[in-house]
């Protein structure tokens, strides 16, 4: 009975540690979601840096595995290649070591002095937990809320730990256990194994070295023991990780995968060997046979994945080689038709800053396609060709399918997101994607305007022409703009929009009433004048869609915009602002000024 009341215990402690370090985990993540974005999606092609960063990543997370996984979906998105992935797996294994280093509060002695019995897990634990209450519970703003879970995060993970420590107290006096115990001492290789299956059970690497450092407690432990099971234990979570990437991913993701296994693999040799080595020829004799505490547990795996990594670094390439060769490119990949769409890789969304960042380049780049198909169809207007029109109709059949998809992941993302910065960008996103697949649709019109003009040989007057080059260049320049806001974030160019689209409207008011007048004068055919209106509506249309483009970028930063557009911009136009009227007198004279001297 005494054994089964242990083991509930044992596992209840566990279940505290693991449901503490996830959201400790979630708390980090949340917090540091933008820096997670800008480190990784800014790493050099420097191994050393790629190291550097897997370590601070995993770090943060609390997870090598779930640091790979997104490695992975960055392979997919196009922003990180192998070779960069290969030095993010080397410092993954590095930064998973911390939750160790933290655990060994517990070897603290506060029998000197008074300060330090604050920081012993028994004392840190209800502190941590009083300090996440009050910022979850009664401050509630979203920065304290972060805090508060990493503070909740870290007191439920040592009050796991001591749970823990409780459980196994009684086996310090168990002969069995001793006994046992003596049985792997002798058996290096069991050592192995038994920390690989246990963690791939628990799924976990960080909690299987607590339960080694909360077993430590007893004084039964020696280091013997322990080195063989903490390389088993590194050896276990790459099992996890090689299978979350062998699912649904490129070669790439599944190599990344092979090289965790390989990495570990010749890591655990190469200890292996070098541990026999010093053992035989008597280095530090009382070292093997010594009782290891939970820093001589920390110490150790800190030491394994630092200099494993270290050795390993320089033959980056050609642990990339190894894994080539075992997942080859013999067999072709299923064809995809559309490349671009690999960038919404699901398993970003483990960090949500993450996957709203692919999705924003995703939406930039929808833009670019709308840009260039717009500037084709116009063209159109001058000399048709079907050819072109085909190339028009495949880009907006493009267009469309990448705003199904992309609908459709933000809105499994929608339940990932916690804080309000990314549910302003997460919104942003959902309704900027459909302004941008609106724009391409205006360039469908545009192109098949431009089909009935050409079949109906209609032909445009002198000065319609002129007037429909100056609009479009009008058009041309609010898209480039637009383009330019989202791609550099810039709330300046975002701010240029309006003024230009105020203007647009007025020179598509001015061309219809001058048309109206050609029409009645019989100087443009009806079948031209109705072609002719049709492409100012849409032109004017198109602008439209910039500046509602323009508003929702303004609004990720600013609540009151992001409220309401139309009050926003009817403020501003009574406002007489003085930088936007500055932008409209340019924007005027650029434009309207010269549409209004054509004779």
């Amino acid at each position: 009975m005494d054994t089964i009341l242990m083991i509930i215990k044992l596992l209840g402690g566990l279940a505290m540690f693991l449901y503490g370090m996830e959201i400790m985990g979630d708390g980090l993540k949340q917090g540091s979601g933008n820096t997670l974005k800008n480190v990784l999606g800014k790493l050099t092609q420097n191994a050393l840096l790629g190291v550097v960063t897997g370590a601070l990543v995993t770090a943060v997370i609390q997870s090598s595995t779930a640091t790979i996984v997104l490695t992975v979906g960055l392979i997919g998105a196009g922003i990180l290649n192998l070779r960069q992935a290969v030095s993010i797996v080397l410092g993954a294994n590095i930064g998973t070591t911390v939750t160790a280093q933290i655990i060994r509060l517990m070897d603290i002695d506060s029998s000197g002095g008074s300060i330090l019995t604050f920081f012993k897990p028994d004392t840190l634990a209800p502190i941590a937990l009083i300090i996440g209450i009050i910022c979850v519970m009664f401050i509630k703003n979203e920065a304290s809320k972060n805090v508060g879970m990493i503070a909740l995060g870290f007191g439920i993970l040592f009050m796991g730990l001591l749970g823990m420590t409780d459980a196994v107290e009684p086996l310090s006096s168990s002969q069995a256990f001793a006994d046992i115990l003596g049985k792997f001492s002798n058996m290096p290789l069991l050592g192995i194994i038994t920390g690989l299956v246990l963690t791939v059970i628990v799924q976990s690497s960080s909690a299987m070295v607590g339960i080694l450092q909360a077993l430590s407690s007893t004084g039964a432990m020696t280091f013997e023991l322990v080195y063989p099971i903490i390389m088993g234990i590194n050896l276990g979570t790459c099992v996890t990780t090689a299978l979350v990437c062998s699912i649904g991913s490129s070669k790439d993701a599944k190599r990344t995968g092979i090289v965790h296994i390989v990495f570990n693999t010749i890591g655990t040799i190469l200890f292996m060997i070098a541990m026999t080595i010093l053992r035989s020829v008597g280095f530090m004799p009382n070292l093997w046979e010594g009782v290891v505490d939970s820093g001589s547990i920390a110490n150790f795996q800190t030491i394994f994945n630092l200099v494993t990594a270290i050795v390993l670094l320089p033959f980056t390439g050609l642990l990339v080689k190894i894994a080539c060769a075992i997942v080859s490119d013999d067999e072709p990949e299923p064809e995809i038709e559309y490349p671009e769409l690999a960038a919404l890789d699901t398993k970003l969304m483990m960090t949500p800053a993450l996957a709203l960042s692919a999705v924003d380049k995703f939406a930039i780049n929808m833009a670019k396609i709308a840009q260039e198909n717009i500037t084709l169809s116009l063209n159109q207007f001058k000399e048709y060709d079907p050819e072109v029109s085909k190339q028009i109709n495949l880009s907006e059949d493009k267009l469309d399918c990448f705003t199904d998809k992309a609908d459709n992941y933000l809105i499994e993302l929608s339940n990932q997101i916690v804080n309000n910065s990314d549910k302003r960008l997460h919104s942003m996103l959902m309704q900027c994607i459909r302004d941008i697949e609106r724009i391409g649709d205006y360039a469908t019109n545009f192109d098949e305007l431009a089909k009935k003009k050409s079949e109906t040989e209609v032909k445009f007057s002198k000065n319609a022409k002129k007037e429909f080059a100056i609009l479009t260049d009008a058009i041309n320049e609010i898209i480039r703009l637009t383009i330019e806001a989202m791609s550099d974030e810039n709330d300046y160019v975002a701010r240029r929009i309006e003024p230009l689209e105020e203007v647009i409207d007025d020179m598509v008011l001015l061309l219809k009433n001058r048309h109206t007048d050609r029409l009645c004068k019989g100087v443009c055919s009806i079948n031209g004048g109705l072609i002719f209106m049709d492409i100012l509506t849409y032109l004017e249309r198109a602008a439209d869609q910039c500046s509602t483009i323009a508003m929702l970028l303004l609004g990720k930063n600013d609540e009151e915009i992001a409220q309401n557009h139309h009050l926003y911009i009817q403020e501003l136009h009574a406002s007489a602002e003085q930088s936007y009227l500055a932008e409209q007198e340019n924007r005027k004279a650029q434009y309207l000024t010269p549409l209004k001297n054509l004779k």
